[in-house]
């Protein structure tokens, strides 16, 4: 069964059931996939295909007969087999509420509350509260927290999610309009003003607007399937084109078809087999599936020994049970429950729990599970079952896995059930991982220990790790040795743990020295737990209604965005004998292509060709500046993920299949150059290289008091665009004519470059945007090389061609943000005033110029003024994929320089870091060292109102007094200011007036979350004097408005907005002898008139950035038409032990000049700051010596969740500040908030400044962005990371390196 909307709207939000009778289910077909292509409903998304960001999320109901109850759960639809619905029920967003009929509560809420902005995560969000809602029609704000841990958004920074959803909760609701002239104080975070200073609190949404939640309304579960399901199991086969699914009704026939088939796979939730077999080349041609078999899903109470849980059993299930009894059980009986209850909480996301089972989860045998060394501290019994025997295993007397993920089962041997014990007084279970939420463990533990009566004589202990070899591992040399529990023994234990726990220096997961040192740490932890619990034993007014410019209005498309009903490129119609392209890429970084075989590839169903260079009929050249790039690699290849050619099929997973089974053979080349290091060292640059000067560094150094050197290299990041790169190309037909709808934020480029490789003018080339699933800069120059392919082999096959790339080939082929590695040596006088600067910057550009440019030396200086100024940028030749614009483009990098000297400088000078920021402040008037006067300057009064809001005078003494009171926490305060520069060229638009009074909007923006389409509609609303429910804005396209500038930079607004601007001011002069004549008519009739009249009720727009223009060689020129301005202040705490931290508070004040729209801006700072948590904290990308991207998906890639924002988050826009040099006042708002996280990444080094004071380190330290928990631990320099020394650099070939 599957819910969709009903046509006929009838009642409210009616919906109806369609009965599925699939006869022939395809085993390797997911749910998603048969949603999208067999049911053509689009609304649930594809993001990554591996069930880590949400997109994809439905409710499936089921009724289960051994608990006699429907059961709804969100799951990853991406991950479902078709095959594992039978008798299920599956609700998706489009179920439960459209624009047609009715929305949704839960839709309605996201778009009011303002939390959809790019909207492609939406839908995934949307079905993940409804189908908590479902099982919880009153939830605790802990348990939507919960629910959308597998959940992620990359636009919104999920406050304003969190916010509209807090209004379903018990307790935890609106304030009932308690803040300041009514308003809901919720929304920034502000209960009152501090001072005058302070901007007002603005209402952003009204909750008593909101439809209110009745449960009695929801869609039942269907009757036929309740009486299907009461019914005997029966066995079920499913044969598909290469593999068979078999779902046995009974132990006896499972056990019996093991026999059988002992090769055979068992299957409950596919959350590994499913990216076995789509991301490791896996294949399975038989699965067993024994989710309904009863005792694989029965829960035993064994009276005082523990609890048996049937291996089907799901984590969901698992951690309900373990929850109850918990709550009515004594704590020292539930220590081991409470242990896994917390290793639970972080494991995966709640779509992965309630389909994952627990006996999966033990046969996998993955070395960093999270649960199976908490099953062997605590002596968990597990029992083994094969047709007529039955064996018993305790886990704490040896591990059944014998190597890395292979277990000692005979083959025909399945895992039956788990007993978890009762009493195990202390306990704990630890797991260190990048993230908390939804992460794979660094290194991970289960720690027990038992004395004997009265005394800390121990009678047994138990340490078992994950992470620190091939399997799960108990530390017997030690505990052998621990025998009095004692301070002596803890130094003795931490020795012997140092010597028991090894790793190689080139061990795969690499941070050796921080995996080594965790299990001294996390055991010292144990002990002071374990210390503790023995001790208890002896926290705008006047404004016409009609003029929307500066409200807070809903994102156009919001409603659209959480009903599913948006549409996104690769959500349009299938055409009639439509095909699909997958890539064939590069698996060498520097190497010939001696030959290429597609013998094997041809011979897959459904092949209709390969595509390679020689099929391109125009020009292979490519590039969006520089045409130093190819189509498709012609003879060389320059990095791993090089395009070299295509499969085009009839399906994708057809396409796919094929495209593996290309075999390309290699001359490999030699230098292979990967890293900044690399490259300075071969002297691989890209021309020219720029030096910006200005004063006497000669004059300054001799000025200064102190000179300092340093270094600081900043990681790339990728763009995690929730909408992968996607096109759809589809031939016209004839003269070579070609439409295109893409996902870019670049349609003229993406025009120009598909025009150029099939030979034919622009002209011919339509490219169309509807909208886009984030872009972020990603999709600025490196869609174009997916365009272009596409097209090439539409016109080859002369057919539609589709292709939306896998999360994993994105990530492997498009770039992201450039590494950067800056030096610096800087002069100052005692009381920290900076009089020379000399500073150098290295970035990683990859294996072509792209967009590489020198925009990191232009804020080089960030807010301060420095007399004596030089600084210079290289630009690396590698063998990495192309680096990319991404928002902040070399801004972010530069400014992060500035502030490490400046950071430094107030170590070296013992000062207060935020006295020596101040003092180093611009001011009005003052130049920068390229020699461009700072008018309108506001930093001053952002820094002001910051310091104010944040309270920081208050919060820095409460730092002061928390350090002095915690050893082995510490906590860190930092404010950080931005000055960001806006400039771009020129922008046009299109304004046509119906008879009926209708206007239709186009200009040559793209929208992809950031609100720009809503902002057009604003302007033009205002311009005309006109509701803006009477403009419409259909899509951006080249055959509207030509030659149009990418949306980036920030200016999208500032550019298109004058061009809308202008065109509306032409209509409105041709419209006011109509007015003039008819003063008391409306609009339509001033339309009417001037249409009768022969008026043209069509104009053009265009736009151009005056007085832009700098000259790198005379220093001369303004690179900048203004700038935006801000302030964060952010408050950490850091776990010395481990290096994990979390973000207690962060207040952001930012000149936005007059707001366009409040609720979008402030959206987009808080989005822009999460991306720069992201960035500075949390996201790594990490590559072989041999340039192969390991994180290549959210499993080892890790973007900010909903629980990484900070606990208390204050945003204000800066009251009265106008911008002359922008629409309306307004200023850009995209790429300059990113920066301000910087704010958390001193925080985190003044946290560990407080902590080095402790082992009597003092002054300026090097920590590498971003600030991981592998680097924070290993600053925290103590006597346990003394024992774990890391090993010599030359001495070892390391697993992972940083480019």
């Amino acid at each position: 069964f599957h819910r969709c909307e009903k046509t006929p709207p009838a009642q409210p939000r009616s919906v109806f059931s369609i009965q599925i009778v699939e006869k022939n289910a395809e085993p390797e077909m997911t749910l998603l996939t048969y949603l999208r292509r067999k049911l053509c409903l689009t609304g649930t998304k594809l993001g990554c295909a591996e069930g880590g960001c949400g997109a994809c999320t439905v409710m499936v109901s089921r009724f289960h007969s051994n608990r006699n109850a429907i059961v709804h759960q969100a799951v990853n639809a991406c991950l479902a087999p078709i095959c594992s619905l039978h008798h299920c029920a599956v609700t998706t967003v489009e179920g439960i509420g459209s624009v047609a009929s009715k929305v949704h509560p839960v839709q309605e809420r996201i778009a009011k509350a303002h939390g959809s902005q790019c909207g492609f995560c939406t839908p995934g969000i949307v079905m993940s509260m409804y189908a908590l809602l479902r099982n919880n029609p009153q939830p605790m704000m802990r348990d939507i927290e919960e629910a959308f841990q597998g959940n992620l958004c990359r636009c919104t920074g999920y406050r304003p999610i969190l916010e509209g959803y807090k209004t379903f909760t018990k307790k935890e609701g609106c304030c009932g309009s308690r803040g300041k002239a009514g308003a809901c104080y919720m929304i920034t975070g502000q209960k009152e003003e501090k001072g005058d200073s302070t901007n007002s609190v603005q209402q952003l949404f009204d909750p008593s607007e909101f439809m209110p939640l009745d449960p009695t309304q929801e869609i039942i579960f269907p009757p036929e399937l309740m009486s299907l399901s009461k019914q005997p199991l029966r066995e079920l086969r499913f044969i598909g084109e290469r593999m068979q699914w078999i779902q046995p009704s009974s132990l006896k026939e499972l056990l019996q078809l093991k026999a059988e088939y002992p090769a055979a796979k068992l299957v409950v939730g596919n959350t590994e087999v499913g990216i076995e077999m789509k991301y490791k080349n896996q294949f399975y041609p038989l699965i067993l599936a024994p989710a309904f078999i009863d005792e694989l899903n029965s829960i035993h109470h064994k009276c005082t020994l523990g609890i048996v849980f049937g291996a089907s059993v799901t984590l969901t299930l698992l951690g309900n049970v373990l929850h109850g009894e918990v709550n009515k059980l004594p704590s020292y009986k539930t220590e081991v429950f409470q242990a896994i209850l917390r290793q639970l909480h972080w494991f995966a996301g709640q779509q992965i729990r309630n389909v994952a089972a627990i006996g999966g989860n033990i046969m996998t045998a993955s070395p960093i599970s999270d649960l199976n060394p908490v099953f062997m501290a605590a002596g968990c019994k597990l029992t083994l079952m094969s047709k007529g025997k039955i064996n018993i295993f305790f886990l704490n007397l040896g591990s059944k896995v014998v190597c890395y993920r292979k277990t000692a089962l005979k083959p025909e041997e399945i895992l039956l059930s788990i007993e978890i014990p009762y009493t195990r007084k202390y306990f704990s279970a630890f797991k260190q991982s990048p993230r908390k939420e939804d992460d794979i463990a660094i290194v991970t533990c289960g720690m027990n220990v038992v004395f004997w009566e009265g005394s800390n004589i121990v009678q047994d202990i138990q340490l078992s790790y994950g992470g620190m070899a091939s399997t799960t591992v108990l530390a017997t040399t030690t505990t052998c040795e621990m025998l009095l529990w004692d301070e002596e023994m803890l130094q003795d234990a931490c020795s012997y743990l140092t010597e028991e726990m090894t790793l190689s220096p080139s061990a795969p997961g690499g941070m050796v020295a921080y995996r080594r040192t965790l299990t001294i740490s996390l055991f010292f932890k144990f002990f002071l737990t374990v210390q503790h619990k023995l001790a208890q034993e002896a926290v705008p007014p006047g404004q016409n209604m009609d003029d929307v410019i500066g409200r807070p209005i809903m994102h156009l498309s919001a409603v659209k965005q959480a009903t599913g009903e948006a549409v996104y490129c690769d959500d349009i119609p299938c055409y009639k004998n439509e095909l699909y392209l997958a890539l064939v890429t590069s698996t060498k970084p520097h190497a010939y292509i001696k030959s290429i075989d597609t013998t094997d590839a041809m011979a897959v169903p459904g092949v209709v060709t390969f595509v390679c260079a020689k099929d391109i009929p125009g020009s292979n050249k490519t590039g969006p500046v520089v045409y130093d790039e190819t189509v498709l690699a012609d003879e060389k290849v320059t990095c791993v993920g090089h395009i070299v050619g295509a499969i085009v099929a009839d399906t994708p997973a057809h396409a796919q299949r094929a495209a593996k089974a290309v075999r390309i053979s290699y001359q490999e080349l030699q230098a292979v150059i990967i890293t900044i290091q690399d490259a300075i060292a071969n002297e691989s640059f890209y021309q020219p290289t720029r030096t910006i000067e200005r004063g006497d560094l000669t004059q300054g150094f001799q000025e200064s008091d102190n000179i300092l050197q340093g270094e600081i290299h900043i990681g790339g990041q990728e763009h995690f665009y929730l909408e992968t790169n996607c096109t759809l190309a589809v031939p016209r037909g004839e003269d070579g004519e070609m439409e295109l709808f893409v996902s870019t934020q670049s349609t003229a480029k993406t025009q120009a470059l598909v025009a150029k490789a099939l030979g034919v003018p622009a002209s011919h080339i339509v490219c169309r945007v509807k909208r886009m699933g984030g872009g972020f800069g990603g999709k600025e120059t490196r869609s174009t090389i997916l365009s272009t392919i596409v097209a090439v082999a539409a016109h080859k096959v002369k057919r539609a061609v589709r292709c939306m790339l896998d999360r994993d080939e994105d990530m492997l082929v498009s770039g992201g943000r450039h590494p950067f590695f800056g030096r610096y040596k800087v002069g100052f006088k005692k009381n920290g005033k900076v009089m020379a600067l000399d500073v150098t910057y290295y970035s990683n550009a990859g294996n072509s110029m792209d967009l590489s440019l020198s925009r990191a030396l232009l804020h080089m200086d960030n807010c301060y003024n420095i007399p004596h100024v030089r600084g210079t940028g290289y630009i690396c030749r590698t063998n990495l994929p192309s680096n990319t614009a991404f928002r902040g483009f070399g801004g972010p990098q530069g400014m992060m320089v500035a502030e490490s000297w400046i950071n430094d400088v107030a170590l070296s000078c013992g000062l207060p870091a935020e006295q020596v920021r101040e003092l180093n402040l611009y001011k009005q008037g003052e130049y920068t060292p390229f020699n461009q006067c700072l008018e309108q300057f506001t930093i001053d009064r952002c820094w002001r109102e910051c310091m104010n809001i944040s309270d920081f005078h208050q919060r820095k003494a409460n730092v002061e007094l928390y350090n002095k009171q915690h050893r082995w926490t510490k906590r860190g305060l930092s404010i950080i200011p931005t000055k960001f520069g806006i400039s771009f060229t020129a922008a046009g638009a299109l304004v046509h007036i119906y008879t009926d009074g209708s206007v239709l909007l186009t200009h040559g923006g793209t929208e992809m979350g950031q609100g720009l389409h809503t902002k057009m509609v604003q302007v033009a609303s205002r311009t005309l004097e006109i509701p803006s429910t009477k403009i419409f804005i259909s899509e951006t396209s080249t055959n509207t408005v030509p030659n149009t500038s990418p949306t980036a930079a920030s200016a999208s607004s500032d550019l298109n907005g004058m061009a809308v601007y202008n065109a509306c001011k032409t209509l409105l002069q041709r419209l006011e002898p109509y007015k003039a004549k008819n003063p008391k008519g409306f609009w339509e009739d001033w339309v009417t008139a001037a249409y009768f009249d022969r008026v043209n009720l069509s104009a053009n727009g265009f736009y151009k950035t005056p007085d832009l223009g700098y000259d790198f060689e005379t220093n001369s020129g303004h690179p900048f038409n203004y700038f935006s301005y801000g302030v964060a202040v952010s408050e950490v705490e850091i776990d010395c032990l481990t290096g994990s931290h979390k973000n207690l508070h962060t207040s952001i004040v930012m000149d936005v000049g007059k707001s366009l729209n409040p609720a979008l801006d402030i959206g987009q700072v808080e989005g822009a700051f999460m991306q720069g948590v992201g960035l500075f904290t949390l996201e790594e990308l990490r590559y072989s010596s041999q340039g192969y991207l390991y994180t290549r998906g959210p499993g080892m890639y890790k973007i900010p969740a909903f629980g990484d924002i900070p606990t208390e988050l204050k945003v204000s826009l800066l009251r009265d500040a106008p911008n002359e040099k922008a629409i309306f006042s307004s200023k850009a708002v995209g790429e300059p908030p990113l920066f301000l996280a910087a704010s958390v990444f001193y925080a985190i080094k003044d946290a560990i400044t407080a902590a080095r004071a402790e082992s009597g380190l003092i002054g300026p330290f090097r920590l590498d962005s971003p600030a991981t928990p592998e680097r924070i631990r290993n600053a925290c320099e103590d006597k346990f990371t003394k024992l774990c020394p890391p090993p010599e650099p030359g001495t070892y070939t390391p697993w992972d390196v940083r480019v």
